[in-house]
Order: structure tokens, then sequence, then C-alpha cells
């Protein structure tokens, strides 16, 4: 029902709105009370007012899965927009005024699968400053912070090594992927998939097949994800990823398959001595990304 053209308007509450739009961006409720630092009850009490405003339910809820009505759907356009204009609001009037130019390094797979969402979330909050990004590998990625030529970067290290000032992020197994119901872990010699030398997972990698003197042969190699990917998915070799990476189609190969264990690796953050304010901003929000990460699993 309509309300009368002289009965006001409920206002709806932004912090509200920010809860909606986390629940529809990853899909649960848990993972979105984590995000905007509230108990999952809580958050099912702000959409329930949400949806006792509006009059219509906003998501369709079952035992696995929250999806958006298509009520949801319209208003998910609505309140990014709103939450927008109160980011330009707040940026203009309360944060400091911080610009400038940052520039960030980091390897290609955490750049391909974790960077999107810290420079968008990044942007929002801190929309005068710049960020410049570098793709390149890890022992490059530390050349160029010797040579002043990165203010911050990100490098993935063996377990047994740490770079210089390096903050550990993130510590996690590395694992040997393979397609789902595939066979190329069987083939002899064993066909595997790496990275370019310098690598922390293909040193893991090829240091636990020589400690197992399994027989193998490099059967394809690539300095970027996707291409990695590719050679798991067509079930042409076998590759070490971190286990957070491994997709519904691909699976974990255990000693069990005849797998040598590879062990663990670190990610790591190098930022300059004499950091500026942008580059420390940009340094707590990568903190900040990798401690959910940690605590619900997801970026």
């Amino acid at each position: 029902m309509n309300a009368p053209l002289n009965h006001p308007l409920p206002l709806l509450d932004l912090d509200v709105l920010r809860t909606f739009v986390a629940i529809a961006e990853t899909g649960s409720f848990t993972t979105a009370a984590n995000a905007v630092f509230r108990t999952p009850s809580a958050v099912s009490m702000q959409i329930k007012k949400l949806e006792d405003i509006l009059g219509r339910s906003v998501f369709a809820r079952d035992a696995r899965s929250v999806t958006l009505t298509t009520d949801g759907e319209m208003l998910l356009g609505y309140a990014r927009r709103l939450l927008s204009i109160n980011r330009e609001i707040v940026s203009k009037f309360i944060i400091p005024d911080i610009v400038g130019v940052v520039r960030l390094g980091s390897p290609d797979d955490y750049g391909e699968r974790v960077l999107p969402h810290v420079l968008k979330r990044f942007a929002q909050s801190h929309p005068s400053i710049a960020v410049d990004v570098t793709i390149d590998q890890s022992s490059n990625l530390r050349r160029r912070m010797d040579d002043r030529a990165l203010d911050i970067t990100l490098l993935t290290n063996s377990y047994k090594t740490s770079a210089l000032g390096a903050e550990i992020l993130l510590t996690e197994p590395i694992v040997w992927a393979g397609a789902k119901g595939g066979c190329a872990h069987l083939r002899e010699p064993l066909p595997v998939s790496l990275w370019e030398e310098g690598c922390a997972w293909r040193a893991g990698a090829l240091e636990a097949l020589g400690r197992e003197g399994r027989n193998y042969r490099i059967a394809y190699m690539s300095a970027h994800t996707a291409g990695q990917r590719a050679a798991i998915m067509s079930d042409l070799a076998v590759a070490p990823l971190p286990k957070s990476f491994l997709g519904n189609d691909m699976v974990e190969l255990c000693p069990k398959d005849g797998m040598p264990d590879i062990g663990t690796y670190n990610l790591a953050m190098v930022v300059a001595p004499d950091a500026s304010a942008p580059v420390k901003a940009v340094a707590d929000h990568i903190r900040a990304t990798f401690e959910v990460f940690r605590e619900t699993g997801k970026f």
C-alpha cells in the first residue's frame, strides 16, 4: 500500500543499507556480519527492519544460500548510489584531505585475485589517492622496492625465507591442484605446470618432488595464474597452488594420490621506511583486507 502524499515517508538508515549491500555482495549473513563488525543476529534484525519499512522481501533464503529477490536487485542499485554519495560527502567534510599517488606492487596471482577488491574499497574511502599498480614476480618487485621504484609491495616467500623488513600477512599451505576427475597425476613421468624461476610455490614443489624421488617433467610453464589454471583444467598437468586458490573444478591431490606434501608459503608486505600518509593508508587497508580473509576465508 502506498503512503498518503501528505504522510512523511520513512528514512532509510545508511548503516542498514551498508549491511544490505554487504550481504548481497558476499551471499552470506555471517560473512557480511564480519565485514560490518556486527553479530549475525544483529544483521538479521537490520534486514528485518529494512523489509518491514519497504513492505517487501529483499532476500530469498534457503539452507545453503542467500540471493536477492527482484525487489532486492532494484534496491541494490539505489543502496550503492546512496552509500557512494555518503562517502563523497564525508570525504569532503570529515576525512582528512589526503591526496597523492601510491606505487603498489603485487605478484600476478594476488594482483588478479585480491587487488580488485582492495582497490575498489580503497577508492571508496580515499577518492583523492591514485594507486599505480605494477604486476611482476616477487623477486623483481623486491628489487623495485630496493630501487625506490615502488612505495609498497606484496611478495610471496618460501616458508623458509622472508624478505628483510617484510610484514607477513598470510601463511597458507601450498597444495597440488589437479582437474576434478583428471588423471594427470597418474602419468609417468609426472607432468607439472610451474611458474618461472624465483617463485616460492615452484621452489617448494620441486623440493618436495626431489625429496620423494618422484620422476617428473615440466609440461607447461606460465608466469600467470590464468595459464596455470588452463593447464590444470585441461588435465595437461598438475600444479602447486595455495589451498585457497582451488576452485570448484579442481581437487587437492594428497599423499594418498601419490603426491608429496609441499608445505606452506608466506604472503608478505613491504612498505617504504619513509612512507607518506597515502602509502600508510594503502598499507592499513591491505592489512584490514587480509584480517577479514583470515577470519572468514573470503576477500
